[in-house]
């Protein structure tokens, strides 16, 4: 289980069984999945992915994975975890859309990079980003990333990767 962050406005914590739902309707809401992975999937996807959480995540330890939450309820999601694709350890972080435009992503990813730097010992973190989600970009541009490579997938999409180093 990862342990619990707290940031000015949210809170990340383990998820419980009684999220699943939120969760559900977070990663099934196009305006984020699209962003997510390889995009939008099918409900039993997302509810089986919310298990494996339980399942896999925790019960091995594998990764910090969080419930990301504003005044007691679910707002977004949060990972930090070791990945080939980048050679080292990414953020994921997603908001619903309604939490948008407040500069509530800025905090939670500013709060997965200290995690990392203070918590992890890392020396850099990395965040890969599709080439379309100017709003990411500029964001993680914004808190001290730096664009490294660029990465072209299957599909002909072209997915940034960012490295912040530790100051």
């Amino acid at each position: 289980m990862p342990p619990t962050l707290r940031t000015a406005r949210l809170l990340l914590d383990a998820y419980t069984p009684e999220d699943e739902e939120d969760f559900v309707a977070l990663f099934q809401d196009s305006r984020v999945s699209r962003w997510m992975g390889d995009g939008p999937a099918a409900e039993a996807d997302d509810r089986a992915l919310f298990g494996r959480i339980f399942t896999k995540v925790y019960a091995r330890d594998l990764f910090d994975v969080w419930a990301v939450r504003r005044g007691g309820r679910l707002v977004g999601h949060a990972e930090i975890k070791r990945t080939d694709a980048v050679d080292g350890h990414e953020i994921v972080y997603a908001l619903a859309p309604e939490a948008w435009g407040s500069g509530l992503g800025t905090e939670l990813a500013e709060a997965l990079v200290r995690y990392g730097f203070d918590t992890l010992g890392l020396t850099e973190v990395h965040a890969t980003v599709a080439a379309e989600n100017e709003t990411s970009l500029r964001l993680l541009g914004r808190i001290g990333f730096a664009h490294v490579r660029d990465v072209e997938e299957d599909d002909g999409g072209l997915t940034r990767v960012l490295t912040r180093a530790v100051r």
